[in-house]
């Protein structure tokens, strides 16, 4: 075995972390590139790269809005089954606004649905290991917990997964960050709702307080820890 291949023992050091290790691309695998190519710029994704060396390979990177993880395709970039991708997340603060926005650019996508620990009680296909849909948003509209999905022209799956809350731990309260301002506005709408509640718990007054009380509850949300009353 080369030096290469050999594991080392680890070292004991109790300050030591793990170094970071960003997840950037997923490989996308395609049988038309230039359809494919056509189809994510079509959703409104960012074209980062369209190389073509030579004759015998190309490869084409594109990233969606806010995300800090790309995808690739092309000629000879994998070995996999064309449309063989499944269960690909994009992560979004307002399900409904994004899938939304794909029906206003020509893109077939799904209802919004949820699981019920597999109890079926819809019409569409099953997903993800043979967990099935129901139709309708999560009842008490959890995070995590409600989807919509569409295909790419080879069948590659996607899923919207709604997050407004990140389970604690997920996020350090002290690196609160969104990465559009769609994602931002979602946040005040959901603290302005949750501020309204608040007044009117304490006898309607208005809350001179209330840009504080909107930080705290925009950051605990992110966060996953609990949200001020």
């Amino acid at each position: 075995m080369s030096n290469a291949m050999r594991n080392e023992s680890p070292i004991e050091n109790s300050q030591t972390r793990p170094v970071d290790t960003k997840l950037e691309v997923v490989v996308i695998p395609v049988a038309d590139v230039d359809r494919a190519k056509r189809f994510y710029q079509s959703l409104g994704w960012r074209l980062d790269a369209d190389f073509d060396n030579d004759p015998d390979f190309r490869v084409i990177q594109f990233t969606p809005p806010g995300s800090g993880c790309a995808i690739i395709f092309g000629k000879n970039v994998t070995a996999a089954a064309p449309g063989s991708a499944q269960g690909l997340y994009l992560v979004v603060s307002d399900i409904e606004g994004a899938r939304r926005d794909l029906i206003a650019r020509g893109i077939e996508v799904s209802d919004v649905f949820h699981d019920a620990a597999g109890v079926y009680a819809g019409k569409d296909e099953p997903y993800l290991f043979g967990r099935l849909r129901v139709a309708g948003r999560d009842p008490e509209h959890r995070s995590y917990r409600s989807f919509a999905s569409f295909k790419d022209p080879d069948g590659n799956g996607w899923l919207f997964q709604e997050v407004t809350a990140r389970l604690p731990g997920r996020i350090d309260a002290d690196e609160t960050a969104f990465s559009t301002s769609s994602d931002l506005a979602s946040a005040l709408r959901r603290a302005a709702i949750a501020h309204g509640e608040h007044e009117k718990r304490n006898g309607g007054k208005h809350d001179e307080g209330w840009p504080d009380w909107y930080a705290e509850y925009m950051v605990s949300e992110q966060a996953g820890r609990e949200l001020p009353l």
